[in-house]
């Protein structure tokens, strides 16, 4: 039987792997700039956590956990998004007791969501986020944006843009709901099913419906920005004055609501019209009540998720070239068995001193194994015989440049001999 890697997972290919490493080479440096500190959280939790956390009537918790019974009989979830998992590490490790803003994230951490697999969106797929505890003030919005973008420019990026809106608080979002509620009573038997509950158990979620008879309905719906109490709307102004701060273009999208019920105030999404219908590369919001939800003081919270899958296809689709690391510096050709044996040991000394080196482990004959040091994109050969052998010295050819000399045949000679043609 010839096995096959489950619908919608993905294999990452060992001449690929360089493209993941650029990015998380990327999300270090700029984390390490705004003071982050990463954080890494089990592949699955309890399922309360996800039923208290995101929602009962979220579409992750009803159509898309991959939840089962262990074998003591208690329900786990493969995490199905990065966030609740943060807060539940925040609250039993009493984070909140430390001086505050607390400043996460995570890196290529996987997320399991049963759905159709799309373009970016598998079943399996892997999400860098960041999380920041304890910062009321909507600059930690505004920054949370700012590592987003950065990121996005920095590899290569751009024509991208930040839809923005404010979806209230426990105390202004009720009236909301209620004027919602009351527009699309009439209209009621239009809705698609899935509306249909969203219409009793939360309304807002209509306004993320993709079915065009409900986003037909929604044309004339009341807006969410009228309802906002004083401090909704202060927050959500003061941070639209921080973005312009920074050159941040950004548009107001009333109808921005995101897929999880514990977001709170802001809400954002960094969008690309090149990766189909679904074009949102990221998203994230405000979450003030998430941390006493799950069991924790009173804390504000808010952050973002990027999936790496999505943003690797649209650096592709964009056409955006990551620079590809030369895989070894030397590669030894030992010619026969002693001289093999020689190659070898002298490729551990260089990799002692730090070079990346390679040599036989097939039995090739020499033509066949400078053909394989071309193919593995080795910068110079050195090859090995009886003859170097005796003479303790031998030729070192440069595959870019062409040009060859020789050299004595020892790690200090040979790693001061190409380290110095690199500078």
């Amino acid at each position: 039987m010839a096995y096959q890697a489950p619908k919608g997972t993905r294999d990452v290919l060992p001449e690929e792997s360089y493209r993941w490493q650029y990015i998380e080479g990327l999300i270090r440096d700029i984390t390490k700039k705004y003071g982050l500190l990463e954080a890494r959280t089990p592949v699955f939790e309890h399922t309360e956590l996800f039923l208290r956390g995101v929602g009962k009537t979220t579409d992750i918790v009803q159509k898309e956990m991959y939840t089962f019974l262990d074998k003591g009989e208690r329900s786990i979830t493969l995490k199905p998004e990065g966030t609740a998992g943060i807060v539940r590490l925040f609250v039993e490790h009493n984070l909140y007791g430390e001086a505050q803003p607390t400043k996460m994230y995570y890196l290529n951490n996987p997320v399991f969501r049963y759905e159709r697999p799309q373009a970016g969106r598998l079943r399996e797929h892997h999400q860098f986020g960041v999380e920041i505890f304890g910062a009321p003030r909507p600059s930690a919005d505004a920054e949370c944006i700012a590592i987003v973008l950065e990121l996005l420019e920095r590899v290569g990026l751009s024509g991208l843009a930040v839809r923005l809106n404010s979806i209230g608080c426990p105390n202004c979002r009720p009236k909301y709901q209620q004027a919602l509620r009351a527009y699309l009573k009439d209209n009621y038997d239009a809705l698609c099913e899935t509306c249909k509950t969203r219409y009793e158990l939360n309304p807002l979620r209509i306004l993320d419906c993709k079915t065009p008879a409900c986003q037909a309905l929604l044309a004339s719906a009341p807006v969410i920005g009228d309802f906002l109490c004083d401090d909704c709307r202060s927050h959500m102004e003061e941070l639209q004055a921080l973005l312009t701060l920074m050159n941040i273009r950004y548009e107001i999208t009333p109808t921005l609501v995101r897929g999880l019920d514990y977001y709170t105030k802001t809400v954002f999404e960094v969008f690309s019209d090149r990766i189909g219908s679904q074009g949102a590369i990221c998203g994230g919001g405000r979450y003030d009540g998430l941390v006493q939800e799950l069991g924790g003081p009173p804390c504000p919270g808010v952050g973002f998720g990027l999936g790496m899958e999505r943003l690797l296809l649209l650096m592709q689709e964009s056409g955006v070239e990551v620079p590809r690391p030369r895989r070894y510096d030397l590669y030894l050709a030992g010619l026969g068995c002693e001289a093999g044996r020689f190659a070898f040991g002298l490729a551990q000394g260089l990799r002692q001193l730090g070079l990346c080196a390679e040599t036989d482990h097939v039995g090739r004959s020499a033509k066949a194994q400078l053909k394989y040091a071309d193919k593995a994109g080795a910068r110079y050969v050195l090859v090995i015989g009886d003859d170097e052998l005796q003479k303790r010295e031998a030729v070192l050819k440069d595959l870019r440049g062409g040009e060859s000399k020789s050299i004595a045949l020892n790690a200090a000679a040979v790693y001061q001999a190409i380290t110095q043609e690199e500078e």
